[in-house]
């Protein structure tokens, strides 16, 4: 019972870790960070694949923990998907290491690793492992000369940049409601 006490433990811990040798961005303000996010590119994964017009939107709550709102649109089936989580920190506030969960108590890492810490334009984010990666910005469109050099930020951190996918941002009519 104990052994499998602990296995349940290191699976959910593991699931919040960080990469080895990446560290968070310091100094990190939540505030600044609240708001939307557009999904400039990112490493292919199942629950979003085919998905364009990506967008994260964060709010705080009353409880201090974030909600999150993940939207993107699905071409194939003219529709838009929509996932609904909440998200804390794991330790100081100041350093961009959060959880988030979509699913009950099972929590995945959501690490900042690169933030434009004058205006908070583009963040590079990565999950638990270097298999997650997203470069996000405040604008649909990024500078590519800033997307370059977030790119080769990942690479040099040992991401698969060859297999990152541009996401595409080109309107595609309105999302929820009148919010744009």
């Amino acid at each position: 019972m104990r052994y499998t006490l602990l296995m349940v433990m290191l699976v959910i811990g593991g699931c919040v870790a960080i990469p080895a040798d990446i560290e968070p961005v310091t100094d990190f303000e939540l505030s600044r960070y609240l708001g939307r996010w557009y999904e400039i590119a990112r490493l292919d994964h199942s629950f979003e694949r085919g998905l364009v017009n990506v967008t994260a939107e964060y709010a705080l709550e009353e409880d201090s923990r974030v909600r999150v709102i993940n939207k993107g649109y699905r071409p194939a089936k003219e529709t838009w998907e929509i996932a609904q989580g909440v998200a804390a920190f794991v330790g100081a506030t100041d350093v961009g290491r959060l959880k988030v969960s979509f699913f009950g108590p099972f929590y995945g890492g959501y690490n900042i690793i690169a933030l434009d810490k004058v205006n908070y334009d583009y963040a590079l984010v990565c999950g638990p492992s270097r298999s997650y990666l997203w470069i996000l910005a405040r604008e649909p469109q990024l500078d590519p000369a800033v997307t370059e050099a977030l790119v080769t930020r990942a690479q040099a951190l040992g991401f698969a940049t060859e297999e990152l996918i541009m996401v595409d941002q080109t309107p595609v009519g309105p999302l929820f409601g009148n919010d744009g």
